[in-house]
């Protein structure tokens, strides 16, 4: 089942993966391993096992201890062979467990179903690094119930249609209706000297895991396959005596996953706005934010995505883009061969390795010595001589002072951490610090720095400790320059000032400011929520968003 990539990483990795990120699969195991009964397949009974985080291996069981099933030989040629179940499990790197199709009386199974594996013993094809064909393999064999054995496995193997769908559980699906396989039990093949124990899982650890996830389309399609194998496993053991404590745990399980789902909907605009952000459902469900309002923000003003392309050190303008072009090295053209541990280019002589077990170590060896014979890619490209430059300039921090006073709360706020969250995923990709200042009246302020280990969330959570009262512009202005001032990595920072309207400032603050802003080499930029300014003596540049 596996490939050989998926085969390589598991073995560098060296162990089996956490329990917490299978989810179902370390509690089925437990539970169905100390307090299920245990069945002894028949001739005709589907048998699978988990080799991996997301891969099964499945075959059909032929009586005497067999199993018929595809064995991968080199990287593409299969053959059906008939294995026992030690030889069945070899690859397996979560334990050596086999599920069997069973009702509730037992295993369940069918003599033509058997006849027909048996009959495609030997046979060979091609085998897919990503089709799981062992399923596929199976499934077919489960029809035989019907039908009666019909041919060479090559015959009608790879006939696809617009329902076909090779997976564990498309298999189950086929069981439940050809042989009434409406459970699947453990077979208890091991001897008492070599049988496996199953430690009890952190069933805690395994809610944590999925809650601390950062939330995207494909963890959540993730999510939303553990919910419905966990609702079809609860439903399989309903009428056996599992402990009410387990079951509990199961359905703390299960709601865990359904809250995490409903909070994705209710965000999911939200996170496509900030694909980069990492955030969590543990994260969003502390945070009391109007997050389809922050949505339609950072999707629909363009004011905000002008700002933020500017902050961006990659920001050049038109004159300079029009600047003499120079050659620089890049990686577009097969040069040569190398020593390196790239599988995406490793050559093919290097692949026979994995052909015998033999010399399959040292196929690993070589790769973790990055001593694979690789191609080497090289070539030529040209850039801009303004931004080759640029690229060896040094980046500035942002500090950012918000105005939190009461006039700035309800949209203008909105409007003011949908441009900070914006501005916090281009610096965190360009490695540059965001440093945030709330103030309100004179003497107020709070600060957090958004170094690279700090999240989008902890920014949101901490845009939440505003004052409410009045506006005093002097406060932080003089404390941005003090950072800015007392940290050499913040030399060239820029200061972004975000508030809703006007603030005094006398005529000798304003003229001190600007000459600390010249010693120092920074810029404040000025962005207006709300309101305009009449007189602004101090601003490099002025937004209204």
């Amino acid at each position: 089942m596996f490939s050989f990539l998926a085969n390589a990483a598991s073995k560098i990795g060296g162990g089996l993966v956490s329990a917490a990120y299978l989810g179902l699969k370390p509690m089925k195991y437990f539970i169905d391993n100390y307090f299920r009964d245990k069945v002894t397949p028949v001739a005709g009974s589907v048998l699978y096992c988990d080799l991996w985080v997301l891969v099964e291996h499945s075959g059909i069981y032929t009586g005497d201890g067999k199993i018929s099933n595809i064995v991968v030989e080199g990287l593409a040629e299969s053959q059906v062979q008939h294995s026992d179940a030690r030889g069945f499990t070899l690859k397996s790197k979560l334990g050596r467990k086999i599920y069997v199709s069973s009702d509730k009386h037992g295993a369940v199974g069918n003599k033509t179903v058997a006849d027909g594996a048996l009959g495609h013993l030997g046979e060979r094809s091609f085998y897919g690094l990503v089709v799981k064909n062992c399923h596929q393999f199976s499934e077919k064999c489960v029809n035989y119930a019907e039908t009666g054995y019909q041919g060479g496995l090559l015959s009608g193997l790879f006939e696809i249609n617009e329902t076909w769908e090779p997976t564990i559980g498309a298999l189950k699906s086929a069981a439940r209706k050809k042989l009434g396989a409406t459970k699947w039990r453990l077979w208890d093949w091991e001897n008492e000297n070599e049988r496996e124990e199953i430690p009890e899982p952190d069933w805690q650890a395994i809610n944590q895991h999925f809650e601390n996830q950062p939330l995207n389309s494909q963890s959540i399609e993730q999510i939303r396959q553990e919910i419905a194998a966990t609702q079809d496993y609860e439903a399989e053991i309903a009428d056996e005596n599992i402990p009410d404590s387990v079951r509990q745990r199961l359905t703390v399980f299960r709601q865990t996953l359904t809250d995490i789902s409903t909070k994705y909907e209710e965000v999911k605009g939200f996170l496509a706005q900030c694909p980069d952000a990492g955030f969590s459902y543990a994260q969003l469900k502390n945070l009391n934010e109007d997050f389809a309002a922050l949505a339609n923000i950072l999707k629909d003003n363009a004011q905000i995505k002008e700002l933020v392309r500017k902050m961006g050190r990659d920001y050049i303008s038109e004159e300079k883009k029009k600047q003499k072009r120079i050659p620089e090295r890049s990686k577009s053209e097969v040069h040569g061969t190398h020593r390196s541990d790239d599988l995406m280019r490793v050559l093919p002589s290097e692949l026979l390795n994995l052909e015998d077990e033999t010399l399959e170590m040292l196929f690993y060896a070589r790769l973790l010595e990055k001593n694979l014979l690789t191609y080497q890619l090289q070539g030529t490209t040209f850039v801009q001589r303004e931004e080759k430059e640029r690229r060896d300039k040094i980046t500035g921090a942002v500090v950012a002072c918000l105005d939190t006073s009461g006039s700035m709360q309800g949209t203008p706020l909105l409007k003011a951490k949908a441009l900070l969250l914006a501005i916090s995923s281009i610096l965190q990709k360009e490695k540059r610090v965001l440093y945030v200042l709330l103030f309100g009246s004179s003497g107020q302020v709070k600060e957090f720095a958004m170094h690279s280990q700090a999240t989008s969330a902890e920014l949101l959570q901490f845009l939440q400790m505003g004052y409410g009262g009045g506006t005093d512009f002097e406060t932080p202005l003089n404390r941005a320059l003090d950072i800015i001032e007392a940290q050499e990595s913040y030399q060239k920072a820029d200061v972004l000032m975000i508030s809703d309207g006007d603030c005094g400032l006398s005529a000798a603050f304003v003229q001190t400011l600007n000459n600390r802003k010249a010693a120092l080499d920074c810029s404040i930029y000025t962005v207006l929520c709300a309101g305009l300014r009449i007189n602004d003596s101090f601003s490099d540049e002025v937004f209204v968003l």
